[in-house]
């Protein structure tokens, strides 16, 4: 699969990293142009010094802040700041006795984690008209960019080991730290947050390609899933969850994005729609209680559902994958994963991307759904369409199904995209049951109608699913959107008979 790689596991020696430099200093992660979370939340910082020292951290701005002192203790300090609106630019100081140092261009606003594989990592210069968006960042000034550089670790660190671009204002540059190395979902989704809310927007980029969920998740999620004693499981277990996420857990977030899936197409495919699940609660809890209880113990989590990767193959590995993503359901929220948003993409296909097909280069589309499940999730916004159609009532009949949508819908016609099962016997229906085409006949409103014809007569109609194939449709050409034709509906399968498939 392209862009994947072999992960190895590293132990990174990082317990001595501060022993013996006891100066005042923040963490990795905090720095000049940096983004802290507005209120209501408070932003929590921390740092390192000597022990049993005194720090005291003052904010000075557009409003005056002075916390009290805080003792050093094991080497780290910490602190929470009181709620602070957005905007800024603000001076960060965390003082000694003895000496200071200092933040400056500090703002206040929204702070997104980015993390997830190669399609995330897919930096801006990749993109579709790559040139006009890069040209495009001297215009958001209050959207800033941070990225963890690729580690691992066999135990749950600290702090980050590396920083590969610290906090910056973007620009359209090729020196180090520009938007030319940043992924492009994130700053797309940033940008277009930021044309909506009209304040400072903190986009943290922690991803790696080529790699499975379970090395970004921690032992107690692939616990729940029995992914800690299976085969071949520990060599990815945790290892980017320790180095890459754990260390940033003390950070108040307002929410976090994602795009992965690739990878467990073979690898612990059908845990998947445990081990993603898991991962998601898992973070959830753990950015909670690092923060403090600041970060919400619900954030809103947003994910891309995956593209494409190989054009007429019927290897069920990315069809599944999208199933699983949804906790088999179909659609996001559902009651299994609450507050989470998706984006669905299989209908964004790049036959020609010269970074292999598996990478798509329409990110615009991706982060533009994703931005309105932010808005309606994350945000609360009233009357924002996110979601495509999905089947609310399908009846039988013994020449045709009825589907009718939850929705308003735009079709096209399609011989192949609805696929039955036929089957003589009232029992669910598998990967290995014989599925065939149910062309579209006509359509309505909110109702598409498909043949059975392809059944033979003393066969029943036992499942039915829609777009359950690794390419399913051409570029923006799948044959079910919204009524406005901007919102693909996602796949589905639905059996008649209930069972343990």
């Amino acid at each position: 699969m392209a862009g994947r790689i072999c992960v190895c596991v590293v132990v990174t020696l990082f317990a001595s990293l501060y022993s013996c430099d006891e100066s005042l200093r923040f963490a990795s992660y905090y720095g000049d142009h940096m983004v802290l979370q507005k209120a209501p939340e408070r932003a929590v910082l921390w740092g390192y010094g000597p022990e049993g020292a005194q720090v005291t951290v003052s904010l000075s701005g557009p409003t005056q802040h002075k916390t009290p002192p805080v003792n050093v203790t094991k080497g780290t300090w910490r602190v929470t700041l009181d709620p602070v609106e957005a905007g800024g630019p603000y001076n960060v100081t965390a003082a000694l006795q003895q000496s200071t140092v200092a933040l400056t261009d500090v703002l206040f606003g929204d702070i997104w984690l980015c993390g997830g594989q190669s399609n995330m990592a897919f930096t801006t210069s990749q993109v579709f008209n790559s040139s006009e968006e890069l040209a495009l960042a001297v215009k958001y000034p209050q959207v800033r960019i941070f990225m963890a550089a690729m580690n691992l670790s066999e135990t749950e660190l600290t702090d980050l080991v590396q920083v590969e671009v610290p906090w910056s204002v973007p620009t359209a540059s090729a020196s180090p730290g520009e938007l030319v190395h940043f992924s492009a979902v994130c700053w797309l989704f940033g940008r277009y947050m930021y044309d909506k809310l009209k304040y400072p927007i903190g986009l943290v980029e922690s991803c790696w390609g080529g790699t499975p969920v379970e090395a970004w998740s921690s032992s107690r999620a692939l616990q729940q899933c029995g992914l800690e004693e299976l085969e071949n499981g520990p060599q990815n277990n945790s290892i980017l969850w320790n180095a890459m996420i754990h260390p940033l857990l003390n950070m108040t977030l307002k929410g976090a994005i994602w795009y992965q899936g690739e990878n467990n197409a073979d690898y612990h495919q059908e845990e998947y729609k445990c081990s993603f699940p898991a991962m998601i609660d898992d973070w959830r809890m753990a950015f909670h209680q690092g923060s403090g209880g600041q970060t919400a113990s619900d954030f809103p989590f947003g994910f891309v559902q995956l593209s494409t990767n190989i054009k007429g193959s019927t290897d069920e590995g990315f069809p599944n994958i999208r199933w699983h993503q949804t906790a088999d359901t179909g659609f996001v929220p559902n009651p299994r994963m609450k507050r989470t948003f998706m984006a669905v993409a299989m209908d964004l296909p790049d036959e020609t991307s010269p970074y292999g097909t598996i990478h798509p280069r329409d990110k615009q589309d991706v982060a533009y759904r994703l931005t309105l499940g932010a808005r309606a999730v994350a945000y609360n916004e009233k009357n924002v369409s996110f979601l495509g159609p999905f089947p609310s009532q399908i009846l039988i009949d013994q020449a045709y199904l009825n589907i009718t949508y939850d929705q308003t819908v735009s079709v096209t016609s399609s011989k192949d995209i609805f696929e039955i099962c036929c089957s003589e016997v009232p029992a669910p229906c598998g990967p290995q049951s014989l599925w065939v085409p149910a062309p579209i006949m006509q359509w309505g409103l909110t109702t598409v109608q498909v043949s059975t014809s392809m059944c033979q007569p003393t066969d029943k109609v036992a499942a039915l699913r829609y777009a359950w194939k690794d390419w399913p449709c051409d570029f923006k050409a799948c044959p079910v959107y919204s009524g406005t034709g901007d919102l693909p509906a996602p796949p589905f399968k639905i059996n008649r008979w209930p069972g343990d498939t």
